[in-house]
């Protein structure tokens, strides 16, 4: 199964590689470091205790764990990291310099977002995309699966995929709203390829239908929010988004970037011309009347 390489510290590949063989509360510790990597260098062990919802002597057992000698080594790591990448938060502080709050909020959503979504593109979150539209590409048919916040992110990966489809290929929208039921799943196997879209918390039909399209042959591609998330450890490739925001929701746009950068590959691996496929899809509407026209 693929995980996500997202730069989540230097002792990613460790964690995830012994996540599954870890006791619970150690593992929640293992989830922080892994999504809050940054935190990990610039915060003191009680206070990422308190984040985790851990003990710091969880914190302290987790650094033994992974064989270091207690979690200060494990903060200088992190730290180390952050210096040698220049890692840093953006933000703007006009309200810190006497401007309007609102300016403030919204450079710093802004920029949170960009940066996010301009991570997608580094290169160990780059192969991560190139070996998932690479199963795409070769499909059979596809699927597009997500609840909640996932379903539109799901129904624009339909969407736009559809202009690759063609022949005897569909591309369908499955479960909740306006998909077409969980059943449309039942004659899927080997050659076809389900996207699921899962972040925490996690839906439990979204997880359950992605382990049991794996277990019928469809390979499973997932957008997520870490690599030792429920879809991670069922999916042959794994896109690892960040869900983290400036405000009190959970942002779904890099997950919308995830999927646009998707298709984009795909039909640069592909041999359909989806460019034309969009000028003709659009004539067909246009000649429908589906579009506004400014009156005459």
């Amino acid at each position: 199964m693929g995980y996500g390489r997202m730069e989540q510290g230097p002792l990613a590949e460790l964690l995830v590689e012994r996540f599954e063989n870890m006791p619970p509360q150690l593992r929640v510790a293992a989830r922080f470091v892994l999504d809050h990597p940054k935190d990990v260098a610039l915060m003191s062990m009680r206070e990422q205790a308190h984040q985790a919802g851990v003990s710091h002597s969880t914190m302290m057992r987790l650094a033994r764990w992974l064989g270091l000698e207690g979690y200060e080594d494990m903060r200088s790591l992190y730290a180390r990291a952050l210096r040698d990448t220049g890692a840093s938060e953006p933000a703007r502080r006009g309200a810190d310099q006497g401007g309007d709050p609102g300016y403030s909020t919204a450079g710093v959503v802004a920029d949170t977002l960009a940066a996010q979504v301009s991570s997608l593109g580094e290169y160990g979150n780059a192969s991560q995309f190139i070996a998932a539209a690479d199963l795409l590409a070769r499909s059979r048919n596809l699927f597009g699966l997500g609840s909640r916040s996932g379903y539109p992110v799901a129904n624009h990966f339909v969407h736009i995929m559809s202009f690759l489809a063609g022949g005897d290929r569909k591309v369908t929208l499955v479960g909740e709203m306006g998909g077409h039921g969980l059943d449309a799943l039942q004659g899927a196997g080997r050659g076809d390829v389900l996207l699921a879209v899962g972040m925490s918390p996690y839906e439990r039909t979204t997880i359950d239908v992605a382990r049991q399209s794996a277990r019928q042959g469809v390979g499973v591609v997932a957008i997520t929010d870490s690599s030792v998330s429920p879809l991670a450890r069922i999916a042959r490739e794994t896109i690892i988004v960040t869900a983290n925001s400036q405000s009190f929701f959970r942002s779904m746009a890099p997950a919308f970037a995830a999927v646009e950068i998707l298709a984009a590959l795909t039909a640069a691996q592909s041999e359909v011309n989806a460019a034309e496929r969009v000028r003709q899809s659009e004539e067909q509407l246009a000649a429908f009347g589906i579009y506004w026209k400014p009156p005459r």
